[in-house]
């Protein structure tokens, strides 16, 4: 799957990936005057990218307006799996705990298994010379022996990971730059120096963007949209961690959130402040090693490329497009949130003024 993500595919796929956001764009211009939940559109235009990626077809958000009812089941899993996530500690009353699931969030994780595998053997009927995200698992599945059961379970973390942490991380930078009005001001500034017309706003030119990368990468420290850890299990003989004798068997996980909002690592942690990946000699005792928002190794995040390219050229296209005030209603939107491995997040509303040029 790792080619599908590389530099070269991504660039292969910019006319696709362009014409959502094109779409959005209209959409967000229709809504001149009116209150705009930004949260939800961009959730409905990275699920779209997602699943034409993946799939060959949209899910058809930004054209409805809504969510389809898979990406629905999707947030409702979210849930389901931290409950699985503990229950799975507690082998002897695991049966137990299930018998209290409420039944509707059981029923929720059979939908999205099941809208996962409709979609996916339509794929499959389709052949396996479609240049896509899929693409290379089946011309790999003989060989590696992934059944249809691994590649469901593949294309289901595929449409998750590729659509609702970019959409989570878009919230978290734009209700970040609106509530800190001078370096809202200062991207603004660079985004519309930068270009002569919006046709120019492209993979290549937002890449020549050094402070909306500082503000997407700061948004990253501020509000990783995985703010917890990935779980690790400790070889046999155990380990040093942090000096600290840890047995075999240990389940460890370094937590996004906290390790980014540790002084020891970043100074003002809980302010936003792009410049300090900028060079600017008052964040020099950073510790950027800290900052993994991608993980490491093998098992690193794949889709980092299309993540970047995503919100460099939406929020690119936002701020060249409109002038944005938060509701005040949407005041407090960081603060009220639950984790449920993902940021259950709330409406971001906004009012888009579209500039006059």
């Amino acid at each position: 799957m790792a080619h599908g993500f590389s530099d070269r595919s991504m660039r292969e796929q910019q006319p696709l990936i362009k014409q959502y956001v094109d779409l959005l764009m209209a959409k967000l211009r229709q809504a001149e005057g009116k209150k705009v939940d930004l949260a939800a559109w961009y959730n409905y235009t990275t699920f779209d990218v997602i699943g034409d990626l993946a799939f060959g077809e949209s899910f058809g958000c930004l054209e409805g307006g809504e969510y389809h009812p898979w990406v629905k089941a999707i947030f409702e899993l979210a849930r389901v799996g931290v409950v699985f996530q503990s229950l799975v500690h507690f082998p002897l009353i695991f049966k137990a705990l299930l018998a209290v699931i409420p039944k509707s969030l059981m029923e929720e994780r059979e939908k999205h298994y099941q809208m996962t595998l409709v979609k996916l053997k339509k794929r499959m009927e389709g052949g396996k010379d479609r240049s896509d995200l899929i693409e290379g698992l089946l011309k790999k599945a003989d060989e590696w022996g992934l059944t249809l059961q691994k590649l469901q379970a593949n294309s289901a973390i595929l449409i998750i990971g590729g659509s609702e942490t970019t959409a989570t991380l878009l919230s978290g930078v734009t209700f970040l730059l609106m509530t800190n009005p001078d370096a809202l001001k200062k991207l603004t500034a660079e985004v519309r120096g930068a270009f002569r017309s919006e046709d120019e706003i492209d993979f290549m030119s937002v890449s020549n963007l050094p402070y909306l990368l500082a503000c997407l990468d700061e948004a990253l420290r501020m509000y990783p949209p995985v703010p917890t850890g990935l779980p690790r299990v400790v070889p046999p003989p155990g380990a040093s961690i942090a000096g600290h004798y840890v047995p075999g068997g240990t389940v460890v996980a370094v937590h996004q959130w906290a390790m980014y909002h540790n002084e020891e690592n970043f100074k003002k942690p809980f302010e936003f402040h792009p410049e300090r990946w900028l060079g600017d000699p008052e964040f020099a005792s950073d510790r950027k090693d800290a900052f993994q928002p991608f993980h490491l190794g093998p098992r690193n995040c794949l889709g980092r490329n299309l993540a970047y390219i995503e919100m460099r050229l939406i929020l690119a296209r936002v701020l060249w497009n409109f002038d944005l005030r938060m509701d005040e209603d949407s005041a407090d939107w960081m603060s009220k949130q639950r984790i449920y491995n993902l940021w259950e997040k709330g409406s971001l509303n906004a009012y888009l003024t579209p500039v006059q040029r």
